[in-house]
């Protein structure tokens, strides 16, 4: 079996659990292929939980589930160190939390308090803890993928704009179309009733051999700069137009950057072509840039949206010819 072949087999699972979902079970899968963490937003009962648990239960390895609450402490998610006795000596052990996984479901992020989140950064950045002053390796092959509920704020904290950008994603999730409904419901009935069958899970290796070949998708010097200037766009918005410069208080991050190649790269190595073009980039921006982008209160009162004003940039900025 080869890493595309895997892959296939991982799409086709979850698109088989998920019904009417392809696209954020493909930005779950573009995720992991750049090595990146991944935001879902949308309201309760839309399958963002179900959509993970498939992922993980076709991949080899560990998954965690931490439900995020408000009392939550930071040694509930990274594990705690406790002092024992054995053999009448006094040894350190540390106890290793549900961080310590490979597919991580961060179910409500926002619910989670400063403390919390803050504890987060350092996992989903540098793949490492600390606790009590000792520094703890986190599995090699390690994905956060969060969910948050975008209509209750009661009881919420608002992620921060450093957290959001550890995010290489943030998809918006909708409602199913009705035919896909419908199909949800013999789905669920049929599972009911059937007893589990045991298929073969995809190895880490496997995963990572694909990540190899994601990185070597090809992208020319002009697709780059057309890159470089979707960022500038964000960061220097008058040299395009008063239009973006009245609704962009903060532009994205050069890890945004970063996260628009590897996605792009992603999408082009998913649809079988060895060359990032223009239309690869033009594919993931809004995942990439969405939750990046600080918008103005002018933006605000007058109701726009990030997604409008991407779509503007993608206006304005002259696309090139390759």
């Amino acid at each position: 079996m080869t890493p595309r072949e895997a892959i296939q087999i991982l799409e086709d699972r979850m698109n088989a659990s998920v019904l009417g979902q392809e696209h954020i079970v493909s930005r779950l899968i573009m995720s992991m292929l750049a090595d990146g963490n991944i935001l879902v937003e949308g309201l309760p009962g839309l399958a963002k939980t179900r959509a993970v648990r498939a992922m993980a239960d076709a991949i080899e390895g560990q998954f965690s589930r931490i439900q995020f609450t408000p009392d939550l402490l930071p040694l509930d998610v990274t594990g705690t160190e406790q002092l024992n006795v054995e053999d009448g000596k006094k040894v350190r052990h540390f106890y290793k939390g549900p961080i310590f996984g490979n597919i991580i479901l961060a179910d409500e992020i926002n619910r989670a308090p400063a403390k919390i989140q803050s504890a987060m950064l350092e996992a989903m950045e540098e793949k490492q803890v600390t606790v009590a002053g000792q520094t703890h390796k986190l599995p090699e092959l390690f994905i956060v993928m969060a969910t948050q509920n975008p209509l209750e704020q009661e009881g919420t904290f608002p992620l921060s704009e450093a957290q959001k950008d550890r995010f290489f994603m943030h998809v918006k999730i909708d409602y199913p179309k009705m035919d896909s409904e419908f199909q949800m419901i013999k789905l669920i009935q049929k599972e009911r009733f059937a007893q589990s069958e045991s298929k073969e899970k995809i190895s880490q290796e496997m995963i990572f051999a694909a990540r190899r070949e994601v990185a070597q998708v090809k992208f020319s010097d002009t697709v780059g700069h057309y890159i470089v200037e979707l960022v500038f766009a964000t960061r220097y918005p008058l040299r395009y137009s008063k239009q973006l410069e009245v609704m962009i208080d903060v532009g994205v991050s050069p890890r945004a950057t970063l996260a628009l190649i590897q996605c792009a790269q992603a999408n082009a190595w998913m649809h079988r072509r060895d060359e990032m073009s223009v239309e690869d980039v033009r594919a993931v921006i809004h995942d990439v840039f969405h939750h990046r982008l600080v918008i103005s209160e002018h933006a605000l009162t007058n109701k726009r949206t990030p997604e409008e004003i991407i779509d503007i940039i993608l206006e304005q900025v002259p696309t090139p010819k390759v």
